[in-house]
């Protein structure tokens, strides 16, 4: 097999603090790999430290990390189910000496076995979201994996109640074993100054006659920016007047970027879009924006929504997952069903038409969010798991 590749050379035998192998499948942009650099961000730097450990790949994404004591390795691994890795892992295991093994999805549940074969004290298991395989949750050969991988693993960590609700409901875990997290948001990175919208670098529609609805994100399947693509000429040709306003801002690359474009192309709409790609700087996009739409097909507990709420913008959200506990409808934005273009083009009218209520809804959603997701208690959280003995976790 490939060598481990490392991102950074630290030594991690020779600090004596407890050591958190974080396992991710891939660590690029995305909600789960953004709640892995808040937390390591924000955590203490004495309590803890900190190796990221990426099965297949690590990308430029780990420069979002700020510390200077983070280890990243990578094992490239290739498609399939990974036991022939755990030999690999088990050395690595036993060479790093984790206190916690802290798995993330169910990409990297089967790492789990070689941590106990290895004897890693505590292994925590983390579920963010679905996939684009199970968005209702009901795959039987999903759940059966699940089950699998239960013994070996002695405390979960359920980022939404949907989450939790499905580890006991269809994985049998007790909710003696599950602790609810949400995400935190970093709410002074993350706000509105008293200027009121800035203008995007690079963007076009910086002018206060314009009204733009923008949303952030990998642009793949389970996101669906093609139903706000969709949605958004469907909202024009409602109400033809909104061309001299409405503009729409879709941040992310992947797969569905070539598509969104298309649709847009084809409706003669172009030129009241702008699709720049990847950026990296999501807060001064935020601070750009006059509404936040999120059409995903599945989710966990969104950090983006987390971040247009502190951002002070309303959100429109589909009714998915863990969505409906973040927004609350007709107060911080508005709930749509999933795939439902009609929907989210009446929504778009509805806050396009009557700037002051979205406006209400934004503030709304800032208050919400700095009292009830905080960074400071997301950390707390974490440290809470990771400060308990593995006995008192079973």
């Amino acid at each position: 097999m490939p060598m481990p590749t490392t991102a950074r050379g630290v030594d991690v035998t020779v600090d004596k603090r407890p050591l958190v192998l974080h396992v991710v499948y891939r660590f690029d942009v995305g909600g789960l790999e953004n709640g892995i650099v808040n937390l390591l961000n924000h955590m203490p730097r004495s309590t803890y430290r900190h190796v990221v450990l990426a099965l297949t790949e690590v990308t430029e994404f780990r420069r979002r990390v700020l510390r200077d004591d983070v280890e990243f390795i990578a094992l490239h691994k290739p498609p399939g189910h990974g036991v022939w890795l755990y030999p690999a892992l088990f050395r690595l295991f036993r060479a790093l000496k984790p206190a916690i093994v802290h798995s993330r999805n169910l990409a990297a549940l089967e790492t789990v076995i070689p941590a106990w074969l290895a004897r890693v004290p505590m292994r925590v298991h983390g579920e963010h979201g679905r996939d684009v395989d199970d968005l209702d949750g009901n795959s039987r050969r999903y759940q059966w994996m699940r089950r699998l991988y239960r013994p070996f693993v002695n405390h979960y960590c359920a980022l939404s109640k949907e989450l939790g609700d499905y580890l006991v409901d269809k994985v049998n875990v007790p909710a003696a074993r599950i602790t609810q997290i949400y995400n935190g948001v970093d709410s002074e990175r993350f706000q509105r100054g008293d200027e009121g919208r800035l203008a995007i670098d690079g963007c076009s529609f910086g002018g206060s006659e314009n009204w733009l609805v923008g949303t952030v994100g990998r642009m793949q399947s389970v996101k669906n920016q093609v139903s706000l693509a969709h949605a958004f000429v469907r909202a024009l040709q409602l109400d033809p007047t909104l061309r001299t306003r409405l503009r729409l801002v879709m941040i992310g690359d992947g797969p569905l970027r070539a598509e969104c474009q298309a649709i847009l192309a084809n409706a003669g709409v172009s030129e009241l879009a702008w699709l720049p790609g990847e950026r990296h700087d999501v807060a001064n996009i935020m601070r750009g924006l006059d509404c936040f739409v999120l059409p995903s097909l599945a989710e966990g507990v969104s950090n983006t929504i987390l971040e247009a709420m502190a951002s002070g913008l309303p959100v429109i959200a589909t009714n998915v997952g863990g969505n409906a506990e973040l927004v609350s409808h007709g107060l911080t934005g508005e709930l749509v069903p999933a795939a439902n273009t009609e929907a989210l083009a009446e929504s778009l009218l509805k806050l396009a038409g009557d700037p002051i209520m979205a406006r209400a809804m934004g503030r709304a959603g800032r208050v919400s969010a700095e009292a009830r997701f905080s960074m400071q208690a997301m950390v707390s959280a974490y440290c809470g798991i990771y400060d308990r003995q593995p006995s008192s976790l079973t």
